[in-house]
């Protein structure tokens, strides 16, 4: 009888030892982090244009930027005919690359800007980001795609067009899709007011959507940023801009010539 009993207690333990790694399995954990505080600028130091917005970068100087995670500019960020270029062919090093940030934490704002791409490259604008140590920009921000929409295969990855430009990247499509091809400038505008974000793309509303309530969740559930798929990144993300709510506004690096002007944001 005791064998008897002990033999089906093992076997009992060993039935709730396999549930317990099967739940596991499903709700992985979440790695430890750590946001980096790094140098901040006095937006006050900015000049205003007239309709209020500060310029954030003039054409000439990269005076309040820095590398993500970094505390210079990484040399294959250029200034070129006015605007902030990534030169991939620069023959600086490799550590010399990497996503680009203008060092203030904004809240609630509209970003203007105008990019234009090489053929077939890839990019990306972010907002209400962390410098997560040892994690790209994209763990813990919102991406605005930036995206020669003909010749990159991102184009058709995704789900109805959910990678092209100016889409809420990998979550909702930019509708109608009215980007330009590589080479030619398009005008982008960000607006985030509590919660509340839009995209607009080259003169038209094409994105909009609610950060934080159940509808942003969802998103986040079916895309590559999952609580299964990528832990450390939904628990970011469903929380984007932190216990403030804010972030630095950030360029990413994808390895392909891109150019940023005329960039410009206004508090709301």
């Amino acid at each position: 009888m005791k064998l008897r009993t002990i033999v089906l207690a093992a076997t009992m333990l060993a039935g709730t030892a396999s549930v317990g790694t099967a739940v596991a399995q499903q709700k992985k954990e979440v790695p430890a982090y750590k946001v980096l505080d790094l140098p901040k600028v006095d937006l006050k130091k900015f000049k205003k244009n007239k309709q209020g917005a500060y310029i954030i970068f003039d054409g000439t100087s990269m005076t309040g930027w820095r590398g993500y995670n970094k505390t210079l500019v990484p040399k294959k960020w250029t200034v070129d005919e006015g605007a902030i270029k990534f030169d991939s062919k620069a023959n600086v090093g490799n550590d010399e690359g990497g996503d680009l940030i203008f060092a203030h934490d904004f809240k609630n704002f509209e970003l203007e800007l105008e990019w234009k791409v090489a053929k077939g490259a890839n990019s990306g604008i972010f907002f209400l980001a962390k410098e997560i140590e040892g994690q790209p920009i994209y763990i813990s921000s919102p991406e605005c795609q930036v995206l020669d929409n003909e010749n990159h295969p991102d184009a058709k990855m995704g789900v109805d067009g959910n990678r092209k430009s100016t889409s809420l990247y990998d979550m909702i499509p930019a509708k109608p899709q009215n980007g330009k091809p590589f080479g030619e400038w398009n005008k982008v505008k960000i607006v985030v007011n509590n919660g509340q974000v839009e995209h607009w793309q080259n003169g038209v509303k094409v994105v909009t959507y609610t950060l934080w309530d159940q509808s942003w969740i969802d998103l986040l559930q079916k895309s590559k940023f999952s609580e299964t798929k990528w832990p450390l990144a939904y628990e970011l993300l469903k929380n984007v801009g932190g216990k403030t709510k804010s972030g630095v506004i950030g360029f990413q690096d994808h390895g392909d010539d891109v150019w940023f002007k005329n960039i410009t944001v206004k508090k709301l």
